[in-house]
């Protein structure tokens, strides 16, 4: 079933764009990183998503583009938006207009972890308000949001193309679910890696062989900044495509 026959009202209500117009999704500025709100009701409480969104230089509303969700650290929670383009993709789109994925990048309140509901509203809906790719939608994540990355595979399993959890840390007995997404994680080795390799060992064991990790030595907690300067990773990520698409969460 696609991803949009499932969107409902009651799942999905638009806002008004954070210094925008409502309706102001359908009106995206390539090459530029656009601050937007989203109010969804999942699980039938009203929630509000604050997020950055980028569309390529060449964006013109014809062509599809594929689609990042970037997911930040803890250290990026909070009210301040801006504190979301600290790191990562987000941080790399303002001097990159030709960066070649539509970017999501929302912010997690204060106190709180990611919530893969709230995030799965939030990507179905900029993937129908936009034109994108639907068997090319990534995620990806640092820290908190490498944990969430690995949760957000496990949850919705056939949603993603592929993944790119850093420093993160996923349910090991959730290998199952994850072995038909090819994922490639990162750790520093001077960052207890042993997350990572539960994750993919298990991945392994349960017949999983698109999955694998790269360990920096002697880096510490931020292994991200080596990882997103790496172009070959957004290139591993634009080489993966997906033809089932939109599946409901797994139960």
């Amino acid at each position: 079933m696609s991803l949009h026959l499932i969107r409902t009202v009651s799942s999905l209500l638009l806002s008004t764009a954070l210094g925008g117009l409502p309706g102001a999704e359908s009106n995206p500025v390539p090459g530029s990183q656009v601050a937007r709100e989203v109010t969804i009701t999942p699980a039938e409480k009203k929630v509000s998503i604050r997020y950055w969104q980028f569309v390529p230089a060449d964006y013109d509303g014809k062509k599809e583009f594929p689609l990042m969700l970037f997911l930040h650290g803890s250290g990026e929670r909070g009210h301040d938006l801006g504190l979301v383009k600290k790191w990562g993709p987000p941080n790399i789109v303002m001097d990159r207009p030709d960066f070649p994925f539509v970017l999501i990048s929302p912010q997690c309140l204060a106190d709180r972890r990611w919530d893969v509901d709230e995030l799965y509203h939030l990507v179905d809906h900029v993937s129908g308000s936009l034109k994108v790719d639907q068997q090319r939608l990534y995620v990806t994540g640092l820290s908190m949001g490498g944990s969430g990355s690995w949760h957000m595979m496990d949850r919705y399993p056939d949603l993603f193309a592929a993944g790119i959890p850093i420093c993160g840390s996923g349910k090991s007995d959730s290998a199952k679910n994850l072995v038909n997404i090819p994922i490639w994680a990162f750790h520093g080795g001077a960052d207890n890696p042993s997350t990572s390799q539960l994750m993919i060992q298990q991945i392994g064991k349960a017949g999983g062989k698109k999955a694998r990790l790269t360990v920096y030595p002697d880096v510490g907690h931020n292994s991200w900044s080596r990882t997103y300067a790496n172009e070959g990773v957004y290139q591993w990520l634009l080489s993966k495509k997906s033809d089932d698409r939109g599946k409901k969460p797994r139960k």
